[in-house]
């Protein structure tokens, strides 16, 4: 009998608070993308080259947010 899988959905976006590696200091691609996003949001703090995965992958989604709401339509007074 085989196991199952663990993940059903191997597509599925893990949270940053699920992180395995989370301690791990952060991917060359993560700081590419965390610096571009900081940049846009006009956060530069918001960047540091000492971050691990686990802060690295919030900040991030904590940015991609803001400039999401930056980019929609504005709202009538």
């Amino acid at each position: 009998m085989a196991a199952k899988p663990t993940n059903p959905r191997p597509d599925a976006q893990k949270s940053p608070n699920d992180e395995v590696s989370g301690d791990d200091p952060m991917t060359d691609a993560e700081a590419s993308c965390l610096k571009t996003l900081a940049e846009e949001a006009h956060e530069p703090e918001a960047f540091s080259e000492h971050l691990t995965k686990a802060e690295a992958s919030k900040r991030i989604a904590v940015l991609r947010a803001k400039l999401k709401l930056f980019s929609g339509p504005p709202h009538a007074a």
